[in-house]
């Protein structure tokens, strides 16, 4: 009974940290967001601003406005462009949509039913108007499909326009934030660490070593990853006879780095126009390749990932999925370096999770 007592004790502790730490990451991070973010960059330019107030002798503030400037001038000001300029070329595209689908997709529609209509005409004439009928139906709905698929994300991006008022307000709040915060970093992070005595500051430095370094290593393994994806590509663009193939690869790498859209966000729909125009062994041979990366991804991906940080790659595999569904991006990213953290913790004996098997050598060894 006190075993009972005890588990269901540990069970609801642990279910009201996860259940408080989901709903600061689903509801509070959101809100928050231009002040962590104003944060992150701080921490960032932190060694940067004292190396130069050191080596120049001006006040750490000075330099610290001044390297804020700095950072949001070049960096800032790139992500910005970047950014305008995709949407207006998606927006772009998207407008255009019914009459690219008009000028290259239908001809090409056409003459498959004309093949098809001969081939029919040769079994059996009397299921030609039956043919005909759905052949209409099909290319109506596909138009209409279209259409739709235009007009609702002419209205999606409508909708994100509307919203730059407030993306203004935020981006506005974070620069000044880190501001604020890049120029007095050092008694803002002193205030927080006073509040934390004892082993509770031990741990939460344990913590910060950990994740600062497990994230380093994230992004050494995804890098890794994309290597791996780019050398792929241009091995096999260059066997299927894509011209600049390298180049078209680095492109698609980059691209893959994304959760959501991946390798197939650029694959699929280039083999699809391709085979809409007609030439369907290239498009057999893009789909090929696309298939070839995406199932070595899938087999590299935990391995590299789980091995630099720790896990089991069924763990990290589990983790990328149930991140990625719960949280998107920085649940992808997140999840992994979560349970790592636990992990590491619980092999140190800051915590105690569950039992790594170690305590049941102890004894037998001292036997």
């Amino acid at each position: 009974m006190e075993k009972r007592k005890q588990f269901i004790i540990n069970f609801l502790y642990f279910a009201i940290i996860l259940a408080a730490a989901f709903l600061l990451l689903k509801f509070g991070l959101p809100l928050l967001s231009p002040f962590v973010i104003a944060f992150v960059i701080a921490y960032l330019l932190k060694r940067p601003i004292r190396f130069l107030a050191r080596k120049t002798g001006l006040p750490k503030k000075a330099v610290a406005i001044a390297m804020v400037l700095v950072f949001f001038g070049t960096i800032g000001l790139l992500i910005a462009l970047l950014g305008f300029k995709a949407l207006s070329s998606a927006g772009m595209l998207l407008r255009n949509l019914p009459q690219l689908f008009s000028t290259y997709a239908t001809p090409v529609l056409t003459a498959i039913f004309d093949e098809l209509e001969g081939a029919v005409t040769r079994m059996d004439p009397n299921m030609l108007s039956t043919l005909e009928y759905l052949w209409n139906q099909f290319i109506q709905s596909l138009g209409q499909l279209v259409s739709s698929l235009s007009v609702n994300s002419m209205s999606a991006i409508s909708s994100v326009a509307s919203s730059l008022p407030m993306l203004f307000i935020k981006l506005l709040l974070m620069i000044i934030a880190t501001f604020f915060i890049a120029a007095d970093y050092d008694k803002l992070t002193g205030f927080c660490m006073h509040q934390l005595t004892g082993r509770a500051r031990e741990v939460f430095f344990q913590i910060k070593r950990y994740i600062v370094g497990t994230l380093f290593v994230c992004i050494r393994s995804y890098a890794i990853i994309m290597s791996i994806t780019f050398v792929e590509l241009s091995i096999g663009l260059t066997l299927i006879g894509v011209r600049h193939s390298v180049i078209v690869a680095f492109c698609i790498a980059v691209f893959d780095i994304l959760p959501v859209l991946g390798t197939g966000g650029i694959m699929l729909p280039w083999a699809a126009i391709t085979a809409l125009q007609g030439d369907y062994a290239m498009a057999l041979k893009l789909l090929a390749v696309y298939l070839a990366v995406t199932v070595i991804r899938n087999i590299i991906e935990p391995k590299i990932v789980g091995s630099q940080i720790g896990l089991h790659p069924v763990v990290t595999l589990a983790s990328l999925f149930v991140g990625g569904q719960l949280f998107g991006i920085l649940g992808l990213f997140g999840f992994p370096i979560l349970l790592s953290l636990l992990r590491h913790l619980n092999d140190t004996g800051t915590i105690h999770i569950f039992r790594t098997g170690r305590e049941k050598k102890r004894p037998i060894e001292k036997q």
